[in-house]
């Protein structure tokens, strides 16, 4: 790189050839002494002392878990040293489609989204990449045009469905339902059929009831979009079609779906002490637990939206600031909790 010095001996070299060519160089000479003096390089970009911009945006900001993960991004961001923005979509994939572009423009630096769409992964693929700036996918798995993984900081969608299988199956055992003929069981299994990663855990989920000695008979799909008022709506025609079933085990994509489905069958008149719901999140299932109310929530298995958020904002960083390549996947740990030990593990419960 030329220094301050080099520049103003080919200034002088020119200006004892003054013809009208000389004149015009000098102005481009005197253009560059400008850039130099400014702290440029030529090459674009902005001065390494100048804090990164990080965004996250979410599908559905108002849920307690990316509330958490929000939380743990802008934690950790601005630790690290760096500034956050923090978006919310509202379950709206053209909405999240134009966030990204958004964010880009506004400068961010570095982006970890959680789609509503996993089919916008492509165009949010390339929006990064025309941009050069990196993309992580929070939760919910997307891929470029050419099917490649985007890096994914998240949980294992069917080791968390394996995880609650296997708790409601343990319940299940301890309830001795399946051994009592005066009872008719069935599972409500709360599932977005168009959200691979739910899928994977209501999959997982449906194997582990298998194994606890359900037939596929007894498992009854409950589509939702997510959201807690969702799987309420979508279960309400279930149970009315099914009035012989007695005691209900309950598992789903995420707190919100078994929520919405236990306050169906607490309007159906259905009591807690027939229901085995098994939570994924923690975040809901443990509020009936801090109150101390009866509740069809028997127990969940514990994700910590602050630690994927944390996660997120930290691999963003060591990209942007120390060129560390993005990990092709981070997956945060899960504990199964209940009333006695949610407190203990760490689940913090706001009501």
């Amino acid at each position: 790189m030329e220094t301050e010095q080099s520049w103003r001996r080919r200034i002088s070299m020119i200006h004892s050839h003054p013809d009208r060519g000389s004149q015009l160089r000098v102005v481009a000479l005197l253009a560059g002494l400008v850039l130099l003096a400014c702290g440029g390089s030529g090459s674009g970009g902005s001065s390494s002392s100048k804090k990164p911009l990080l965004v996250a945006i979410y599908k559905s900001g108002t849920q307690q878990y990316f509330i958490d993960q929000a939380t743990g991004f802008k934690a950790e961001a601005t630790q690290l040293g760096a500034d956050t923005k923090v978006y919310d979509v509202a379950l709206d994939g053209n909405k999240a489609v134009n966030t990204v572009n958004d964010a880009i423009a506004a400068g961010a630096n570095g982006i970890g989204i959680t789609v509503p769409d996993q089919k916008i992964g492509p165009a949010v693929a390339r929006a990064a990449k025309d941009a050069k700036i990196p993309l992580v996918a929070t939760d919910d798995a997307i891929s470029d045009s050419s099917g490649a993984p985007v890096p994914f900081v998240g949980f294992d969608g069917r080791d968390m469905g394996t995880k609650v299988g296997q708790e409601a199956g343990k319940e299940l055992a301890t309830a001795g339902w399946l051994k009592d003929s005066s009872k008719k069981v069935a599972a409500l299994v709360v599932e977005a059929p168009t959200v691979s990663v739910i899928v994977d855990r209501t999959t997982a989920e449906r194997e582990q009831l298998k194994n606890a000695g359900m037939t596929a008979d007894q498992l009854i799909t409950v589509p939702y979009s997510g959201e807690t008022d969702s799987a309420l709506q979508a279960a309400g025609p279930v149970l009315t079609a099914h009035p012989q079933i007695t005691n209900w085990v309950v598992v789903g994509g995420n707190d919100e779906g078994v929520k919405g489905t236990l306050l169906a069958l607490q309007n159906a008149g259905i009591k807690p002490d027939n229901v085995i719901g098994v939570g994924l999140g923690a975040y809901e299932a443990c509020k009936p637990w801090a109150a101390s109310q009866p509740s069809g929530f028997k127990s969940a298995l514990y994700i910590s939206g602050k630690d994927v958020g944390q996660a997120a904002a930290k691999v963003l960083y060591d990209n942007v600031k120390n060129g560390t390549k993005l990990p092709q996947k981070t997956i945060a740990k899960t504990t199964i909790v209940n009333k006695d030990n949610y407190k203990q593990v760490g689940v913090v419960c706001t009501q």
